[in-house]
């Protein structure tokens, strides 16, 4: 077997040049951040103060014949991660998809480090684009794109145990398009 072959044939029958016309504006809310984007990735603990700060890369691309967006994230960045061995940080992949339906975005976060799969709806809240979902114990998550721009995108994790009268900010990173 070519492996080689193979993986080429997984990722060209995955990979779409572009949006599918069919909802194309839909697309476009998450298709602005098709590329590449380099990240400076801060981590907060419970009180607010910074927990971790580290740097990272986030790969958007058309997929599934344009009517998906598949991420993948990592960090650290590939440069600074081992040839070989397990690499210290995390990494993983989303795929997301409008669904007319709902007139919403389905989203799912595969994280394989740490076991997790995390199912998200996703709608556009005045220039935001917010990611939702609820927690096992109850509580509420948002991830949240915002300031989006042809060269640069915030991106937050919010967490809320009082069904969202507060959020405390858990993550958030600054990314900037590689040239």
């Amino acid at each position: 077997m070519n492996t080689l072959s193979n993986e080429s044939s997984m990722i060209n029958a995955l990979h779409a040049p572009g949006p599918n016309s069919e909802h194309r504006e839909k697309l476009m809310q998450f298709g602005r951040l098709v590329g590449s984007w380099d990240l400076d990735v801060i981590y907060y603990d419970e009180s607010g103060g910074i927990k971790r700060r580290i740097p990272g890369e986030w790969h958007f691309g058309w997929a599934l014949e344009g009517r998906a967006i598949q991420d993948v994230w990592m960090v650290p960045p590939r440069p600074q991660r081992p040839a070989e061995g397990p690499a210290p940080g995390e990494y993983g992949v989303t795929l997301r998809f409008y669904d007319p339906r709902i007139d919403a975005w389905r989203s799912t976060w595969h994280g394989p480090v740490n076991g997790i799969v995390w199912p998200f709806i996703a709608r556009q809240m005045g220039d935001e684009m917010v990611l939702e979902r609820t927690l096992e114990d109850g509580g509420l998550t948002r991830w949240i794109f915002s300031k989006m721009n042809p060269e640069s995108f915030h991106w937050r994790a919010v967490v809320s145990t009082d069904g969202g009268k507060t959020w405390r900010l858990e993550q958030e990173m600054f990314a900037k398009r590689r040239q």
